[in-house]
């Protein structure tokens, strides 16, 4: 198959969903032809092949983050891949198109679906239908709710990656609505495993971690709440990611006190993520919302046990007790009460960390593609 996927976001810019994104285009490349259509910026090159994916990039201007966007530069993704994509389907057949996110990117794969008569599959990720954090969030807004529930019903399939993305869909846009639930999935990590301390940490340290973009959604000002309160001899959080919350997160790490306990790592290769989660002793995550959470896939492809809360597509497969702590939202006694209990029993901690790694193997990627694969041959009628 021809297969066009469109994404205003794909690596190295943006966050899961363009990471996600990325490994499935790759995976599907082996045996079909993978286009994807994405924004560009940072000096990236306005065309590539990566890994067998052939990558065009429309220009989006005011972009200023590379882990996240800003409107300007969404509004431009609408607009300029409209006018790139009809040009590219002039110049290429395709048999199908798969869109990635509701908005910004959904405007983009409808208006290509029509001009072309392409099957279209408008694949949700969660945040795009409902962010608590932001003001901004569709489910919000009246006209941004029909705009995205029209998106919804003109396209041939909708894919949601989790029971609670498909929950709200029914929620807040359509509940007779249709929606294929296909779990979303990650490489098998391949790493050198290196000491702690190559990776500048002690032994007798006590290592949380937690991946994600800075901002709002993710809640780490929560997290660094309750470490300041956790009192844990030896504590070390190492934060994986980046975005304009940064600074702002550096200062309370200082406020509260503490200071050269958070290890703030920035945007890091795969190879050196996989080896700070490798030897870490748990992941934390205070996030307010996930669509799906494969940062927790990443985890617990490592051993490691995971506490978070249950708001979020996590829920289909974390399970509290058995994988870590799946917690209520913010409640942070909960939270604290299952980190020391964690904290104080490592029989304990790598009975889960074996848990976890035997339940991630129905969680790799080959299993995602192969069901949107499925999916593609009925639409195209293979």
């Amino acid at each position: 198959m021809k297969i066009l996927f469109c994404n205003y976001e794909y690596p190295p810019l943006g966050g899961g969903g363009g990471v996600v994104n990325a490994m499935l285009a790759e995976h599907l490349a082996h045996q079909h032809e993978v286009s994807v259509l994405t924004s560009a910026g940072f000096n990236l090159p306005e065309q590539e092949t990566v890994n067998g994916v052939r990558v065009i990039r429309v220009p989006v201007y005011v972009r200023k983050e590379q882990a996240a966007a800003n409107f300007p530069s969404m509004a431009a993704y609408m607009l300029n891949g409209v006018r790139r994509g009809k040009a590219l389907l002039a110049q290429q057949s395709f048999d199908i198109i798969n869109t990635h996110f509701a908005l910004p990117t959904g405007p983009v794969g409808q208006a290509l679906a029509r001009f072309s008569g392409l099957p279209n599959v408008l694949s949700v990720h969660g945040g795009d239908l409902y962010d608590p954090s932001k003001f901004s969030s569709p489910h919000r807004h009246w006209i941004l709710r029909s705009w995205v529930r029209q998106l919804l019903r003109k396209a041939d399939a909708v894919v949601g990656q989790s029971n609670n993305t498909i929950e709200n869909v029914a929620k807040y846009y359509d509940a007779g609505l249709d929606v294929q639930c296909i779990p979303l999935g990650i490489h098998r990590p391949r790493f050198r495993v290196a000491s702690r301390a190559e990776l500048g940490l002690a032994e007798d340290d006590f290592v949380l971690v937690t991946v994600g973009r800075l901002v709002a959604r993710k809640g780490l000002d929560r997290l660094l709440q309750m470490l300041a309160r956790a009192a844990i001899d030896k504590l070390k959080l190492v934060v994986i990611g980046s975005g304009p919350l940064q600074g702002e997160l550096q200062e309370q790490a200082q406020q509260t006190g503490l200071g050269e306990s958070v290890l703030f790592k920035g945007f890091v290769e795969e190879e050196l993520k996989f080896q700070l989660l490798q030897a870490a002793d748990l992941y934390v995550s205070s996030s307010q919302h996930e669509g799906f959470g494969l940062v927790f896939l990443e985890a617990m492809s490592t051993s490691l046990p995971v506490i978070c809360y249950n708001h979020g597509g996590q829920s289909d497969f974390l399970q509290n007790g058995r994988t870590g702590g799946l917690l209520q939202l913010n409640d942070e006694n909960s939270f604290l009460d299952t980190l020391k209990h964690l904290h104080g029993d490592g029989e304990k901690r790598r009975a889960i960390g074996a848990y976890n790694r035997d339940k991630v193997e129905s969680y790799y990627i080959d299993s995602c593609a192969a069901r949107y694969e499925a999916l593609f041959e009925q639409l195209t009628g293979r």
